[in-house]
Formats: C-alpha cells, sequence, structure tokens
C-alpha cells in the first residue's frame, strides 16, 4: 500500500486535531471522554446481548452463525456460545428443521421485505430434539447476506395450545358422547309419548265407542220411561216411573261429561266461530231453563240487549247452559237472572243466583276435575263435578274469561266474556223458535230409521202414544218395503247404520225417490264434529241420544207444521 503524501498526511492531522502539540493538547481530553462514552455504550450492550431473556444472534445465510448470545446457546442446548458457533456453520442441515427449503423461503421473504417478524418455526437443539420457537429477523443492507435475529422459547405456549386443543376435544368428545346419551334418552321419551299417545287415542275411541253403545240403550230407555210418564198410572208406579227418570237423567249427565272431557283433553273439539245475535244464543236457553227453574219453585228472568257476538255457538251455550244448570241445582228459593253488559269491545254474559253461595277459599277448587262442594247429605249430590271443569277447558280454548264472585249465603255470579261483533247479522230460521198453534202430530205418518231394535220398539211406542202412524226400519231397503211407496210425512233417522251406511244418505236416497224434500231429523249418539259439518248442509236439525221426549216433540210439531 503507497504510503501518503506529506500533504495528505497533514491534511488528516488537522482533520483529527493533531496538528500540533497545542492542537492535540486541547482536543485529547474531549477525544478521552468520548471513547469512555463509547466503551461504556458497548459494555452496555455487551451485558445486555449476554443477559437477554431471549436468543439473540448474528449469521450468514451461506456460512452460519457469527455471534450468538448464551441464551440462544441454552435454548438449543450447548454449553457455550463458543460451542454453539462451532456447531452451525450451516443453517440449513444444522439449525431449521425445514431444512435447506426453508432457508431458501426466509432468504426470499427477507430479500422482498427487507424483514420477517412474528415468523414461528421449529429449531434443531444439540441432542437432536426440537424446539418452537418465534423469530424476528433483519437483513443487514450493507452486508449481504448477514441476518440478526432475535429468537424467543414459545414451547410453553404451543404446549398451552396443544393442552388446550386436548381438553376443547375432550370437551366436545364428552359434548358428544352427552348428545348422544340426550338423543337416546329423547328417542326414549317419544317412543314413551307415542305410547302415551297412542294410549290416549285408543282410550277416546274406546270412550267414544263405550258412549255409544251405551247410549244406545239409555235412549231407549229414556223413550220407554217418558212413554210410561205421559201415560195415567197408579201413585206408586208413577213414583218408580219418575225415580227411574231422574236416574237415567243423571247416567246421561255422566256420560256427557266424560265424552267431552275427552275430546276436550285430545283437542278433538275446534272453535267454529261465527257472528249471531245475541238472541239467537239466549233465547233457547231461556226456553229451555223456564219450565226447569218453575220445577225447582224459582223464577227465571232474561234480559237480551240487541246486540251480536263472535263465538262458536255450541260451546258457548254449553258454558251457559252449566252456569244456568248449577244456579237451578243449587238454589232453594229466589230467582235467576240471566244477562248481558257492554266492557269496551267485549260482552259479560251473567248467570246470578240467589242460592247457597260459595266459600271464598273454594272458589278456584270449584273448577277442578271431579269436585263438588259439601252439599250435606249424599242425596243432594248430582253428577260427578265434571261441569265447572269442562267450562274451564272450553273457555281456555275460546281464550274467554270466566269470573265467579260469591256471598255465603246470599248467592252467586257467573259470568264470561265474549267478543261483541261489529254490526247485527240477519235474523236467522229458527225451527224450534216458531210458534206452533194446536197438536200437529196426531195422524202424521213417521219413518223411523235405527239399526236397534230397541230403539225402534221404544220410538214407536212413543210416537204412538202421541197418535202418529209409525213405521220402522233398519236400512234403506226395508225403509222402502215399509213405506210401499208412499212419501211419509216425517223421517226419523238415526246417523251411524249397518253396514257404514249414513243416516244422511239415507234421507238424501228418500227424497230423490219420492222427488219430495220430506221434513227430516237425524237422531245420534255421535257427537263429533265432523257429524255436525255433514248435517249443516243438508239443513236437518240433530237430536244426541238420549233424546228428551220434550225436546223432541218441539221439533217434530216444528217441522210438521212448517211443512203443513
Amino acid at each position: 500500500m503507497p504510503r501518503p503524501s506529506d500533504e495528505q498526511r497533514e491534511a488528516l492531522t488537522g482533520l483529527l486535531g493533531l496538528g500540533s502539540h497545542s492542537a492535540r493538547k486541547s482536543h485529547y481530553p474531549e477525544l478521552l471522554a468520548r471513547l469512555e462514552e463509547l466503551e461504556t455504550e458497548r459494555n452496555r450492550y455487551k451485558w445486555l446481548f449476554e443477559h437477554a431473556v431471549h436468543g439473540i444472534f448474528q449469521a450468514s445465510l451461506q456460512q452460519g452463525l457469527r455471534a450468538a448470545n448464551p441464551a440462544l446457546a441454552r435454548m438449543l442446548g450447548y454449553d457455550s456460545p463458543q460451542d454453539c458457533l462451532w456447531s452451525l456453520t450451516d443453517l440449513a442441515s444444522h439449525l431449521f428443521v425445514g431444512g435447506a427449503a426453508e432457508l431458501v423461503e426466509i432468504r426470499r421473504l427477507l430479500q422482498r421485505e427487507g424483514g420477517l417478524f412474528g415468523y414461528e418455526t421449529r429449531l434443531v437443539r444439540k441432542d437432536g430434539s426440537h424446539v418452537d420457537v418465534l423469530m424476528n429477523l433483519l437483513l443487514k443492507p450493507d452486508e449481504e447476506g448477514l441476518v440478526e435475529g432475535f429468537v424467543a422459547d414459545i414451547t410453553e405456549r404451543i404446549l398451552a395450545q396443544q393442552r388446550l386443543q386436548t381438553l376443547n376435544d375432550e370437551l366436545e368428545k364428552r359434548v358428544m358422547e352427552r348428545t348422544c346419551e340426550l338423543q337416546t334418552l329423547n328417542a326414549q321419551l317419544r317412543e314413551a309419548r307415542d305410547a302415551a299417545e297412542a294410549a290416549n287415542l285408543s282410550k277416546d275411541k274406546y270412550l267414544a265407542a263405550a258412549s255409544h253403545d251405551l247410549l244406545q240403550p239409555l235412549n231407549a230407555a229414556r223413550l220407554l220411561v217418558s212413554t210410561l210418564r205421559e201415560r195415567s198410572l197408579p201413585a206408586a208406579e208413577q213414583q218408580l216411573v219418575e225415580r227411574t227418570h231422574q236416574a237415567l237423567e243423571g247416567a246421561e249427565d255422566l256420560l256427557t261429561d266424560l265424552l267431552d272431557i275427552s275430546k276436550l283433553d285430545q283437542s278433538a273439539i275446534k272453535p267454529d266461530l261465527d257472528v249471531y245475535r245475541l238472541d239467537e244464543v239466549l233465547g233457547p236457553l231461556a226456553s229451555e231453563f223456564e219450565s226447569v227453574a218453575e220445577a225447582a219453585g224459582l223464577g227465571l228472568r232474561v234480559r237480551i240487549p240487541d246486540i251480536s257476538i263472535s263465538t262458536d255457538f255450541r260451546l258457548l251455550t254449553r258454558i251457559l247452559r252449566n252456569f244456568l244448570s248449577n244456579a237451578c241445582r243449587y238454589t232453594e228459593r229466589g230467582r235467576i237472572l240471566l244477562g248481558a253488559r257492554r266492557r269496551g269491545a267485549r260482552l259479560r254474559l251473567e248467570v246470578w243466583d240467589s242460592g247457597r253461595g260459595i266459600p271464598a277459599d273454594k272458589l278456584e277448587a270449584i273448577f277442578l276435575e271431579f269436585n263438588q262442594l259439601d252439599v250435606g247429605r249424599a242425596a243432594e249430590r248430582k253428577g260427578v263435578g265434571l261441569g265447572l271443569a269442562i267450562v274451564d277447558r272450553i273457555a281456555s280454548m275460546l281464550e274467554y274469561r270466566v269470573e265467579v264472585r260469591s256471598q255465603v249465603g246470599r248467592g252467586s255470579v257467573f259470568s264470561i266474556e265474549v267478543p261483541l261483533a261489529d254490526s247485527l247479522p240477519p235474523v236467522r230460521p229458527n225451527v224450534e223458535a216458531r210458534p206452533v198453534t194446536g197438536d200437529p202430530l196426531p195422524g202424521q205418518r213417521l219413518l223411523v230409521v235405527d239399526n236397534e231394535p230397541g230403539i225402534l220398539e221404544s220410538m214407536s211406542a212413543l210416537l204412538g202414544q202421541w197418535g202418529c202412524q209409525v213405521l220402522t226400519a233398519t236400512d234403506l231397503d226395508g225403509a222402502l218395503e215399509a213405506l210401499q211407496g208412499r212419501a211419509p210425512d216425517l223421517l226419523l233417522v238415526d246417523y251411524h247404520l249397518d253396514h257404514d251406511m249414513l243416516g244422511c244418505d239415507v234421507i238424501r236416497t228418500l227424497r230423490q225417490h219420492f222427488a219430495r224434500e220430506v221434513p227430516a231429523v237425524i237422531i245420534t249418539a255421535d257427537r263429533s264434529d265432523q257429524c255436525r259439518r255433514d248435517l249443516l248442509g243438508l239443513g236437518i236439525p240433530l237430536l244426541n241420544k238420549p233424546v228428551k221426549p220434550g225436546k223432541l216433540r218441539a221439533v217434530l210439531s216444528q217441522l210438521i207444521g212448517k211443512a203443513g
């Protein structure tokens, strides 16, 4: 190397402040202080480098490690940083688990970005095991391929993640096991529910069939007893007939209540809402219970405003009939009032009585099944306490509010609120509402069709006692044979006949055969909605078994009077 010239030496000496002894002497303290600061800074960085918690290194991507701190040596399992430098001369084969491919990818990223931060990888330890690390790498721009790196051991974090994943897997497994257990349990519950529903359905079918079979002989007995009641009998025999009549009425009420409760529990009854004038609903009830109240020595007052309501006629009538029946049953003297009060958009229908009253602590219990107030002697009890339970179920289904107020010794008020209608519908023709003058039954030619011989005999006896000429048959062919080509004045037909034939089909066929609308009445023990819907289109009155003779006579008289 050529020596500097005198001019260059003088320029360099001047630049460093060494041009003269005086200059060197004046700048020497400052230079010494600056050197001490640099030494202190160097020692501080050296201390940080040697005592850092994380690993620090400098390496050439081609020639291996050039510097490493003790933390990196401990991390990789070496005794000292110098041991680490001697061993890691080839990063591809001795440091990175990914080998040459990983090192090529690191070099590409560094050259593109100048730095690599948050890079997770695995490094090879001295004993051949692996350590999970997080690295930040910086590429020194002034020296090609020289990299400075900072390394953090994340083994605990990885293990924690693995433990967490294991816990999650175990939890998912437990959840799946519990889910399978719940699915199995749900399947068992569904099977139990299906079995219970099947049992309930079987019970309902049995109850319907049993009630139908029980109502048939009960109907025949009621007709025969009614025939005897209308005859002049000795006092002793007349008393026996009356007691038989009362016993049959009790049995009829019990069967009706049991059948209604079963249908309501199984949601077999669906509301059929329509708009009715209030007198259409309350008028027949007032007529029906006027004689009942009179027989009990009570007065019955009815107040019917000119107003209309939206309701199910049959279900609302069932509720009000129960209120009136209880009022007549538990009132010994005084009177009963059936009236209505407007309450905004609703109408409150009320039944007042002057009976014995109900204690306050028993007002809720009266709506429970098979619950009756203590009325004293067993002879005074009637029914089995299902009436108000039926009322409660019907009101819940229609979303009507039922209330009861009572004072012991002064009487009770049962009420139900129903929605008002916007306008009054036209007056509907009501067969039972038309007055009939005289007795149109004597001499009338009536055909009775029923598949029960006992009912045919009892119906013949009752109608014959009313002066009618009675023909009987068990099916359509027998009806045509009995009529002998001459149309009857009126038809009384059972709804369910043998061989799956329906009474409405018999009526329709006979009307076509004689080419005239012969008046007809359907009598049945079937109280289903389907039966009622089938008869609505034909406009045929429906009487349920056991038939009340008074109602039967009224309907027959109205139909014959209308036809005449």
